[in-house]
């Protein structure tokens, strides 16, 4: 748990659900009304949520004791990088991996999506983990602008039963 100031990072317990629901579909329905094709009524659910919490993945950024980030940590191997086309991963060392980022709509563009990635980052280091593994859809210009600006670099695509993905990587 990392805490500066009034806000916080932590593991998301099961009590967490309901807050990070609402974040979550805020997200899903910003996503739709805007015509991306990321998320939708079948991805992410509560029972995405439920396996993050179980796993122990799921982590909250809490501003003043609130729920203002939510996302799924995993240090561990994701099965769909195993193929990349169009390009390379940076490296073949373990990675994190950081899967359903979403953010408050009370707290967007309040620094709280790039404060997320800075905690991952930090927990990288303490474990000794030196590789950081994103993925995202062409659509997501939000996402995107986020790697850009913290300096991720595109490696390539890598497919989803959904569909196609930009991955990058970031090493520390």
């Amino acid at each position: 748990m990392s805490e500066t100031g009034n806000v916080q990072f932590r593991r998301a317990s099961a009590d967490d659900a309901p807050g990070i629901m609402e974040i979550i579909d805020y997200a899903r329905e910003k996503m739709l009304e805007a015509g991306k094709k990321q998320w939708d009524a079948s991805y992410p659910t509560l029972e995405h949520i439920s396996g993050d919490l179980e796993a122990g993945h799921g982590y909250v950024l809490c501003a003043d004791g609130e729920i203002a980030a939510y996302g799924a940590v995993v240090f561990g191997e994701e099965p769909a990088y195993r193929h990349i086309r169009g390009g390379s991963w940076l490296s073949i060392q373990p990675y994190v991996v950081l899967h359903r980022l979403a953010v408050s709509g009370k707290y967007k563009r309040n620094g709280m999506a790039t404060r997320f990635m800075a905690e991952v980052e930090a927990m990288m280091r303490m474990r000794g983990v030196h590789s950081f593994k994103v993925d995202t859809n062409y659509d997501n210009e939000a996402m995107l602008s986020l790697l850009d600006k913290l300096q991720f670099r595109y490696c390539g695509e890598i497919e989803y039963e959904k569909g196609t993905r930009m991955a990058y990587e970031k090493l520390i």
